[in-house]
């Protein structure tokens, strides 16, 4: 009765959380999470189980780690305990590998072998390889041997390709069946498959032969093979695949899943959508970190997790390289000495040249790796970027060329020919750094490196250093300056 009384008041919290809206909610959560630790912390356990359950697994997940930042492993222990089973095992693989290794060393044997025969499989796959090793022995050591073998070959898989992305937890059906015996078949294997809705038809063995999908049975009558309704013309992925390919696949065709086979073409499992959203954020989390110029080998690692010399030396190689770059621009900018000394107002807009090329040089980069990442542009379309990417610069260097000419006329009081010389400058340097930014990443894809990494760093080092001699050399002709 205690049990039932607990799920009819989570279902009526349930339903007042869905009538409000989103700010309304996280301030609650917020206000929840806070009491929900100091009931903890005051060893409040009925009250704070209460109101805990109120929420969904993730948000239990994301409480369980506040409670154990805050109140350490102990109290997260006991509250993970007073979770029911179900809920204990969902909410366990929302949580962090670090929290995960937490919760396994405080918890008996008996209590992780039920979270692992309970986890679905490519979940537990993800688990098992962020765990140190010697608690991966200890929990094959508990695992059935027919799941232990296939636990092993699919953690032999490279981390980065499909392979180690998929689940055997899918629906099959040999092309034979009738659609009556494959509804039934459906029926008894769908609540462990992770998808339901395209089910995959092999020959014989594991050949994957086509997919059908399950609107297509159930509107289908009952006689019918299902050879007459499967697809042949399906798109799958190669088990070595990588990662990335398999993300570019999913983004082209909106599937939830797609068939992962051998080089025999033979069926080994499924990526679904969940996992590959997983893969984009931590690729789109690594893009942007290079265009940083920060060098992480953990992409999916959050930033207060990582220790401070692992940041030191994420960060230190590119700050390294623009040092040396800056060493080099300095280096030529004095070999213009004579010119400087000689018209001192020159010196001011210098950085106003290097910025402006830093800058548009920056924003061409980043859409042309944009466009590189989500397939909108490729390497044979790069006489179309520089032809567009000329015109764009010009016309940007004239207008911005023109504000800068009135301002130095006008407001600062310079010459004409200053003024001239800073105008033709910048124009100049907006067309080499547009042209520079738009190429840089697609050489970069042509010679197999990565395109981020062509972006802030590299970009604003080049565009700094031919930046001052173009604005140099301009002074030395226009205003008629011997070097």
């Amino acid at each position: 009765m205690t049990e039932l009384r607990e799920e009819n008041l989570a279902v009526e919290q349930e339903e007042e959380l869905k009538a409000m809206d989103m700010e309304t909610k996280n301030q609650i959560f917020e206000e929840d999470t806070e009491s929900i630790l100091e009931m903890l912390e005051n060893g409040d356990y009925y009250d704070s189980r209460s109101a805990i359950l109120k929420y969904n697994e993730v948000d239990i997940a994301e409480i369980l780690e506040e409670v154990l930042d805050e109140l350490g492993v102990d109290k997260t222990i006991i509250m993970f305990r007073m979770l029911p089973k179900n809920v204990s095992v969902e909410v366990f693989s929302y949580l962090d590998g670090d929290d995960q290794v937490e919760i396994i060393n405080g918890i008996t044997d008996r209590e992780i072998s039920f979270i692992m025969d309970e986890m679905d499989f490519d979940d537990k796959i993800d688990v098992l390889e962020e765990l140190p090793a010697n608690i991966v022995d200890k929990i094959l050591d508990q695992t059935p041997r027919d799941e232990r073998k296939l636990i092993n070959t699919f953690l032999n898989y490279p981390e980065d390709c499909a392979g180690s992305l998929m689940t055997p937890d899918y629906i099959s059906l040999q092309e034979t069946m009738t659609v009556e015996q494959a509804l039934a078949h459906i029926k008894k294997q769908g609540m462990d498959s992770e998808t339901v809705y395209t089910c995959y038809v092999k020959h014989g063995g594991r050949e994957l032969k086509g997919i059908v999908s399950l609107a297509a049975l159930v509107t289908a009558d009952s006689d019918t093979t299902v050879s007459d309704l499967m697809h042949t013309d399906y798109v799958y992925v190669n088990v070595y695949d990588d990662q990335e390919e398999v993300a570019d696949v999913f983004k082209k065709y909106g599937f939830l899943a797609i068939p992962v086979v051998d080089n025999e073409n033979r069926l080994v499992g499924i990526v679904t959508v969940d996992d590959v959203m997983e893969i984009m954020e931590e690729e789109a989390t690594e893009d942007i970190e290079r265009m940083g110029g920060v060098m992480s080998d953990e992409p999916d690692a959050e930033y207060l997790d990582i220790g401070v010399f692992k940041h030191v030396k994420n960060r230190l190689p590119w700050l390294l390289f623009m040092t040396v770059m800056l060493m080099i621009t300095g280096t030529l900018i004095s070999q213009f000495e004579h010119v400087l000394s000689q018209v001192i107002s020159l010196v001011a807009y210098l950085p106003l040249l290097m910025g402006t090329g830093g800058n548009t040089g920056t924003q061409a980069a980043t859409l042309i790796i944009r466009g590189l990442s989500v397939d909108e542009v490729d390497l044979k379309d790069a006489g179309k970027v520089l032809w567009k990417e000329l015109r764009v610069s010009i016309i940007l260097g004239l207008i911005l060329s023109a504000f800068n000419f009135l301002k130095i006329v006008f407001l600062d009081g310079e010459p004409i020919m200053l003024a001239m010389t800073v105008a033709l400058s910048m124009v100049l340097v907006i067309v080499f750094a547009k042209l520079l930014g738009g190429m840089l990443p697609m050489l970069a894809k042509k010679v197999g490196v990565d395109p981020a990494l062509m972006a802030t760093p590299m970009i604003s080092s080049l565009t700094d250093m031919v930046s001052s001699c173009i604005y140099l050399l301009t002074a030395s002709i226009l205003l008629g300056i011997a070097l």
